[in-house]
């Protein structure tokens, strides 16, 4: 069984992990020969690529696959991504993220592959934008919903979602939520010497925030809620994982309120070094307006650490209030700043909703099992497809 996965970009993020891990867990399996058609990797978010480097020809670069809506190279990625399909012949088309999500589909169309699946990481429409975007983004997708054999979801909220705009039919949703390498996480200590290599002691309570600092993720809120925080628990630290365009504007605003003490920035981490990070942080906040279900919680989770979390697309699925942590409403600063200074003043209550979220993760987030039901799903959807084109028994 032949499986291409179509991917915009192999930037550092968890719709890119997911897909790395996807098509190197699936190289394993027996029978099974995927590959990965990706854009060009470009921006200061890092890459992805050199988890390809130990094997040759299991990552193709299509270099017309942009990010941003380009009329012209979009008809030249599709085009480039219908003659690679045509190429290779694979049995499956698995598509991921909003770009190639589209032109990936609509190119296995049109080089006439019978099974086409897309992963849903994150809704591409919704309010964080405006009327007339969210139009072509919901028109984009029912046209590419038409040429779709099933969609993978990361959360029952995708689904929802999806099925609520017209998209898709109930029977062709599966979630799988995104794995990852539990045991780096569960087994993540509170180091004393990485505290204080990073400028902490281990009097400090902790925020971390693992995102990259753009428009949506939240660290402008958290800078406006941390002055309440900061006020009432000097001992609080926030430590932001990652980089982006928004650091240099975020450090200026940090800067002007002298809180660089109560602020630290790691700059771009590689996915490897995050799990020692979750160990020396006391509590996490996950401050997304959109997100599918978010890999920075399950992570945090499986760690064994409490997460305030916003109440947006599928973070209540692990973030579950006063269980694993707190939903916030998104945008509601007094709640946001209330609901970490009950972590900080309550190292009981902490200790409680990381044991009940590492538990909780620890069942179900596993690495094997996404890639197992992923290749299940793939079993399943090519015997329907055999069934399909069968001959019909001659009639006696």
């Amino acid at each position: 069984m032949r499986v291409t996965h179509i991917i915009t970009r192999l930037i550092l993020g968890g719709a890119q992990e997911n897909t790395v891990a996807s098509v190197l867990g699936l190289k394993s399996k027996p029978g099974v020969e995927p590959d990965l058609i990706a854009g060009p990797t470009t921006g200061p978010e890092g890459s992805l690529e050199s988890s390809f480097a130990e094997t040759p020809g299991l990552l193709r670069i299509a270099g017309h696959l942009v990010r941003p809506v380009h009329p012209v190279k979009d008809w030249l990625a599709l085009m480039e991504l219908t003659h690679l399909l045509r190429a290779r012949r694979p049995d499956i088309v698995h598509t991921h993220s909003g770009k190639a999500g589209v032109l990936g589909r609509l190119a296995a169309r049109r080089a006439g592959i019978p099974i086409v699946v897309h992963t849903i990481h994150g809704p591409s429409f919704g309010p964080f934008q405006g009327p007339l975007a969210n139009w072509i983004f919901k028109a984009a997708e029912r046209r590419a919903a038409a040429v779709t054999t099933h969609f993978v979801t990361v959360a029952h909220a995708m689904t929802r979602q999806y099925l609520a705009a017209g998209i898709g039919h109930p029977e062709q949703f599966t979630r799988i939520v995104s794995g990852f390498p539990l045991k780096p996480l569960l087994h993540a200590s509170n180091d004393p010497a990485l505290r204080a290599r990073l400028g902490l002691t281990q009097a400090d309570f902790v925020v971390g925030k693992i995102a990259r600092l753009t428009a949506l993720k939240g660290h402008q809120d958290l800078l406006l809620a941390s002055r309440e925080v900061i006020q009432r628990c000097p001992r609080v630290k926030f430590l932001l994982v990652g980089d982006g365009p928004g650091r240099a504007p975020f450090e200026h605003a940090v800067g002007q309120r002298d809180w660089q003490r109560h602020f630290l920035f790691t700059g771009r981490v590689p996915p490897a070094e995050i799990p020692p990070l979750f160990g020396i942080m006391d509590a996490v906040a996950h401050l997304s307006y959109r997100e599918g279900l978010p890999r920075a919680i399950s992570q945090a989770l499986a760690a064994g650490k409490p997460v305030v979390a916003y109440d947006c697309d599928g973070a209540g699925e692990v973030c579950r209030q006063d269980e694993t942590g707190f939903l916030v409403r998104p945008g509601n600063l007094d709640e946001l700043s209330a609901r970490l200074l009950q972590l900080a003043n309550n190292p009981a209550l902490c200790a409680r909703l990381g044991r009940r979220g590492q538990q909780l993760v620890s069942d179900c987030f596993s690495l094997e099992r996404m890639v197992d039901n992923l290749h299940a799903l793939y079993q399943r959807l090519a015997e329907n497809q055999r069934n399909r084109t069968r001959p019909a028994p001659a009639a006696t």
